[in-house]
């Protein structure tokens, strides 16, 4: 587990399902995500997260509110998993409930993401990236130490062409390279 300041970071539970269904059923959410997911994604996810965990010892944890114990999103880190011209990379990135947006947790959680990239899993460099409309995503990204790579920007292999979604901006921060 990983403490911060408001938020606890921890690995996924098969008890944590009917609060992930929750938050990625949130229109606010799947905005960036095209669409929102069934129940069985969902469990997909969680069961994807913990062997995440488990092989490399990070994931897309559960992020749990200090203050009030309710699990409010997920922030982490992940291999990416489909074809890319940035393979091998670690991907970090984070969803919030829309109710716990524009409190700084999303920053909050990134950084100790970041923070236990280059530190206990030993990462070189760790990548995001987003729609190029995601401005809050992409303010993160900068926030935490992140930079715009343009000439890395590419069209989402996982998304059909024509679709809204499929270009991303690429951003990325190499070890020693943040503050």
């Amino acid at each position: 587990m990983i403490h911060t300041d408001h938020l606890i970071l921890r690995p996924w539970l098969d008890s944590d399902l009917d609060a992930l269904t929750a938050l990625n059923d949130d229109p606010a959410i799947y905005q960036w995500l095209a669409g929102p997911f069934t129940r069985e994604m969902n469990a997909a996810s969680i069961q994807r997260q913990q062997g995440f965990q488990a092989e490399h010892g990070f994931c897309y944890w559960a992020v749990v509110e200090k203050a009030s114990g309710q699990l409010i999103g997920m922030a982490g880190l992940m291999p990416v998993t489909f074809d890319a011209g940035f393979l091998p990379a670690v991907e970090i990135g984070w969803r919030l409930s829309s109710a716990f947006q524009g409190k700084g947790y999303a920053t909050e959680a990134a950084k100790a993401a970041l923070a236990h990239g280059f530190g206990p899993a030993g990462l070189d460099e760790i990548v995001s990236f987003t729609v190029p409309h995601n401005k809050a995503s992409r303010a993160v990204m900068e926030r935490i130490g992140l930079r715009h790579e343009p000439a890395m920007d590419f069209d989402h292999p996982r998304l059909p062409e024509g679709h809204p979604l499929r270009r991303h901006v690429f951003y990325r921060v190499r070890r020693g390279a943040t503050s």
